[in-house]
C-alpha cells in the first residue's frame, strides 16, 4: 500500500507481546497512546498481551488497570496452588473468575467486538502458530496465556493449545494480516535474559502448632514464588527456573521473528527488575510503559504522519 497517497485510510495495528507480569506495561502504554490520540484499529496479543488486548478491545482496561494495582503479595499467591494433577499451577476457578470480571464475558465473540483484535496460541502437538481472530474471546485469551508449567494445555477444534509466545512473542505478522498499514510492536523481553534470577534456600522452617504451620506454609509458598536469594550455591527455584528458560526462548524467537518481519515502531519498557509472577508490582510496570511511550513520542507521530 501507498502510505503517502491513503493518509486518511492508514490503519494502526498495536502488537502485544508475552512476559507474564511484565504484561501490566501494557496498560500504561495503551493508555499513553490514547491519551497522545493514538488510537489502534486493531489490537493483537500473545500470551499476556492477548489478555491485556481483549480487556482494552472489549472496553473493560480501566477495570483491569484498577484490579491490577489492588494486588497484594497474598492475594497474587492465591492465584496458584499445588494439587496432584501436575497439569498446572494455575488456581483456573479463581483465574475464570478473574477474567469475567475485568478482561470479557463468557459470551462475547471476536467478531462482535468494535475493534479488530486477534490473539495467538501453539498447537502443542504440532508447534504450529495458531491464530484466533473469531469465535470466542475467552477461549482465545485462555488459550493464549497457557504457559505450560503454571496452566493447563486447553483443548480447542481437537487440539492441545499452550502459550503462544512459543511460537510468536510479539505478533506483529497478525497485525499485518489483519489490515494494519502501520504496526506498533510492544517487546516487554527486550532486556530480561539474565536478569531477576532467583536462587533457592535450604533453610527449613520447624515452628510448631498449627497456626505457626498455617502462616509458615503461606510465607514459604509465597517466598517460593516471589522471594529474591543471594545464595549462589543453591539452585534456582521452580518457577524461576521456568520464568530463566521462558526468557531465554522467547528472546531468541522474538529476535529472529522481529528481524523477519519488523514492525514501524517497537516500543521496549524496561522491566527487567520485575518477575515472572510478580503481578503485585503492576504499578511499576504501567509506568514504565507511560514513560516508554512518552520516550519514542515524537517519532511514532511521525511515523503515522508520514
Amino acid at each position: 500500500m501507498n502510505k503517502k497517497n491513503n493518509k486518511a485510510k492508514l490503519k494502526i495495528g498495536l502488537a502485544l507481546g508475552s512476559g507474564a507480569a511484565r504484561g501490566c506495561s501494557h496498560i500504561g502504554i495503551i493508555n499513553a497512546l490514547n491519551e497522545n490520540g493514538i488510537i489502534p484499529d486493531i489490537v493483537c496479543g500473545t500470551s499476556i498481551g492477548a489478555l491485556v488486548g481483549a480487556s482494552y478491545a472489549a472496553g473493560n482496561l480501566q477495570k483491569l488497570e484498577k484490579w491490577s494495582l489492588s494486588l497484594t503479595k497474598i492475594e497474587t499467591a492465591k492465584f496458584f496452588e499445588i494439587n496432584t494433577s501436575l497439569n498446572g499451577f494455575v488456581n483456573t476457578k479463581r483465574m475464570h473468575s478473574f477474567l469475567n470480571q475485568n478482561v470479557v464475558e463468557d459470551d462475547l465473540l471476536i467478531e462482535n467486538i468494535k475493534r479488530k483484535y486477534g490473539a495467538v496460541a501453539t498447537d502443542l502437538e504440532t508447534g504450529n502458530e495458531i491464530w484466533f481472530t473469531e469465535g470466542n474471546v475467552i477461549d482465545a485469551v485462555w488459550a493464549a496465556i497457557s504457559l505450560p508449567g503454571l496452566f493447563p494445555a486447553v483443548r480447542n477444534n481437537n487440539k492441545w493449545l499452550v502459550d503462544g509466545g512459543l511460537v510468536n512473542p510479539v505478533p506483529v505478522t497478525l497485525c499485518r494480516e489483519l489490515g494494519a498499514d502501520i504496526v506498533i510492536a510492544v517487546n516487554l523481553n527486550g532486556d530480561i535474559v539474565g536478569k531477576h534470577f532467583v536462587r533457592g534456600d535450604k533453610k527449613s522452617n520447624n515452628k510448631n502448632g498449627v497456626g505457626n504451620k498455617i502462616t509458615s506454609f503461606v510465607k514459604d509458598y509465597t517466598d517460593a514464588l516471589f522471594q529474591n536469594s543471594k545464595d549462589e550455591e543453591n539452585p534456582p527455584g521452580l518457577f524461576d527456573a521456568i520464568a530463566g528458560s521462558v526468557n531465554i526462548a522467547q528472546d531468541r524467537i522474538t529476535r529472529h521473528r522481529l528481524s523477519e518481519n519488523p514492525p514501524d515502531i517497537i516500543l521496549t519498557p524496561k522491566l527487567s527488575h520485575i518477575g515472572l509472577l510478580e503481578f503485585y508490582r503492576a504499578a511499576e510496570a504501567i509506568n514504565e510503559g507511560k514513560i516508554c511511550v512518552e520516550k519514542m513520542l515524537n517519532e511514532i507521530k511521525n511515523i503515522i504522519k508520514a
